[in-house]
C-alpha cells in the first residue's frame, strides 16, 4: 500500500518532467526533445579538435549536457558525429561564443538532441559532396539559434527517416558554388522551420518533401534555382507556408516558389514578396494562385501541426530575424554582415560565393574567447548563480533534476537566453 501511495504521489512529477518542452519557449515538431537530461554534464575546456576537454569528445557519448568554459574557433579536420541524448548549450561559451569550422557535423541517429547558440561553418577545406549539417535518420531534435554556412553539398540537409525536428531562429547561409544549396527537408516525419534566415543560396531555400511547417522565415538573395522548392517529386507532401518574407537580391533570377505539382498539398497564407531590388521594402502579399506558388494543390485550412507560440506578420518576422536569428547572443562578423549589410539592403547587396575566406567574408574568425565566470566545483554552473539560486557552489550538483523538471544546469543555461 505504501508503494502504491508512493507511485501515486510520484506520478504527477514524472508526467510534468516528461511533458516539459526542450527549453522554455521551444516550439514545433521537436519541442519535446529531452537532450541530455538525466545524464552527466561535460564542460568543454579547450578549442582542440579532439581529446579530453574538446567539443568532439563532449558529443562522442550519449546522455550529456555540454557546456563551455571557453569561447573561440574550433577548427576540425574530420566530421564530428553527434551522439543521441545530448544538449549542446552554446550560450554558455564566454566571449563571442563557439564556431566549429571545417568538415561539418552529422546528426544522423542523434535522437533527442538540443542544439542552441552555436555556429557550424564548413568551407572549402571540408570534404567535397558533404553537408555542413546532415541528418539521414533520427527523431526529436531542436536546432535553436544555430548559424550554419558554407556547405559543399547542402548546407543544412534532412533527407531520410527523420521525424520531429524544429529549426528555429537560425541562419542557413551561403552554400558554396557550384552547388550552393540551402538544403533538403525531405522526410515523412515533421519538420518545423520558424523565424529562420535563408540567405545567399542558389537554390533549395529549402527544398521540401513530406511534412513541413514553414512559418515566419526570411529568404533573401536566392539564385536561379529558386527559393522554396515545393517537392518536385512523385511522393506526397503536406505543408503549411505562412507569414514568410521573400526578398530578391542581386543573384535572384527566379520566382521564390518553384517545381510544385499536384502531389504537394499546402496551406499558404500571407507570404510577402519584394522582387524589385530597389533598396526599400515595398513588396506585396502573394495571392493564392499557381502563378505565384507553382502547380501545388492548395488546401483551404491549415494542417494541425505544432504551431509557433506567436504568429508574426511578415515584416515583424523580418525585424525579429534581424534582431535574433543565428548565434545572436554575441554575433560574429559573418552573421552581422549577412544581416546588416546584405539582408537590410533590401536587394542591393548579396552574392553567391565559392570561397568564404575571400572578401568580404574573410573567413570564420577571429572569435573573441572572453573569460569564463568562476565555477569552483567545475560542474558548469558559475558560483554566483549557484549562490543566488540555492545550489551549492562547492558540490557538483548541476545534473540533479530540480522541482520544475529541468536539471539544475538546464535552468542555468536557459536563464542566459530567457
Amino acid at each position: 500500500m505504501k508503494f502504491l501511495c508512493y507511485l501515486t504521489c510520484l506520478l504527477p512529477f514524472l508526467v510534468s518532467v516528461l511533458a516539459i518542452p526542450a527549453f522554455p519557449g521551444a516550439e514545433g515538431f521537436g519541442a519535446q526533445s529531452t537532450g541530455g537530461r538525466g545524464g552527466s554534464v561535460y564542460v568543454v575546456t579547450n578549442l582542440n579538435d579532439s581529446g579530453a576537454g574538446s567539443f568532439r569528445d563532449a558529443v562522442s557519448q550519449s546522455h550529456r549536457i555540454v557546456v563551455f568554459a571557453v569561447g573561440g574557433l574550433i577548427t576540425i579536420s574530420d566530421r564530428i558525429v553527434i551522439s543521441p541524448n545530448v544538449y549542446i548549450a552554446g550560450q554558455t561559451a564566454p566571449g563571442q561564443g563557439i564556431t566549429v569550422y571545417g568538415n561539418g557535423v552529422s546528426y544522423s541517429g542523434a535522437d533527442n538532441t538540443i542544439t542552441r547558440y552555436i555556429r557550424y561553418r564548413m568551407g572549402t577545406t571540408g570534404d567535397s559532396g558533404k553537408d555542413a549539417i546532415t541528418i539521414a535518420n533520427g527523431q526529436n531534435m531542436v536546432f535553436d539559434h544555430v548559424s550554419v554556412s558554407w556547405g559543399r553539398d547542402e548546407t543544412f540537409s534532412i533527407n531520410g527517416d527523420v521525424s520531429n525536428v524544429t529549426i528555429s531562429d537560425s541562419i542557413i547561409a551561403q552554400g558554396l558554388e557550384t552547388h550552393s544549396c540551402g538544403g533538403l527537408m525531405q522526410t515523412t516525419g515533421g519538420v518545423s522551420i520558424f523565424r529562420t534566415l535563408y540567405i545567399d543560396n542558389q537554390t533549395r531555400n529549402p527544398k521540401v518533401k513530406g511534412v513541413n511547417d514553414f512559418t515566419n522565415n526570411v529568404v533573401y538573395n536566392w539564385g536561379g534555382g529558386g527559393g522554396y522548392i515545393a517537392g518536385d517529386s512523385d511522393g506526397p507532401s503536406e505543408a503549411n507556408i505562412m507569414n514568410n518574407i521573400f526578398i530578391s537580391g542581386p543573384s535572384t533570377s527566379q520566382h521564390p516558389f518553384t517545381r510544385g505539382n499536384a502531389n504537394f498539398h499546402t496551406f499558404v497564407s500571407n507570404n510577402y514578396y519584394d522582387p524589385d531590388q530597389d533598396g526599400t521594402l515595398n513588396g506585396f502579399v502573394l495571392a493564392e494562385t499557381t502563378d505565384n506558388y507553382s502547380d501545388v494543390d492548395f488546401q483551404s485550412t491549415r494542417y494541425p501541426y505544432p504551431s509557433v507560440n506567436t504568429l508574426l506578420s511578415p515584416t515583424d518576422a523580418l525585424n525579429h530575424v534581424r534582431a535574433n536569428a543565428g548565434a545572436s547572443l554575441s554575433r560574429d562578423h559573418v552573421d552581422t554582415y549577412l544581416i546588416e549589410t546584405e539582408m537590410m539592403s533590401f536587394g542591393k547587396v548579396g552574392a553567391l560565393i565559392t570561397n568564404p575566406t575571400q572578401a568580404p567574408i574573410n573567413g570564420p574568425g577571429p572569435i573573441s574567447g572572453g573569460t569564463a565566470p568562476v565555477d569552483t566545483d567545475k560542474d558548469g554552473i558559475p558560483d554566483d548563480y549557484e549562490k543566488a539560486h540555492g545550489t551549492n557552489p562547492n558540490v557538483a550538483d548541476s545534473a540533479q533534476i530540480a522541482s520544475n523538471g529541468y536539471a539544475n544546469i538546464e535552468n542555468y543555461v536557459n536563464s542566459l537566453v530567457a
